[in-house]
């Protein structure tokens, strides 16, 4: 069950970087065309994450704030998984 948790662990990490490094090409538009293929692939990656939240939350004074809803939630899902797992520990 440890290397359960470690692993949803892992995945977290691996969307929060994932999502960061979305958020930094949307910043700096020239890494996105100094680096098509990887802003392709991890604008693929996060997409099916934070589409759905910005169907339902509009930008906030021009701010896409969806990247943070999208890291908030899923902490919370990864602090409840761990705690459903340490439950049968």
């Amino acid at each position: 069950m440890l290397e359960l948790g470690r692993l949803i662990e892992f995945a977290y990490q691996v969307v929060l970087a994932l999502i960061l490094v979305r958020i930094v090409f949307s910043w700096v538009p020239d890494l996105a065309r100094w680096f098509p293929g990887l802003a392709s692939v991890v604008a693929r990656l996060t997409s099916p994450i934070l589409d759905p939240i910005r169907r339902v939350m509009p930008p906030v004074g021009g701010l896409d704030l969806s990247p943070l809803v999208a890291l908030l939630l899923l902490r919370l899902v990864v602090l409840l998984l761990n705690e459903v797992l340490l439950t049968f520990l």
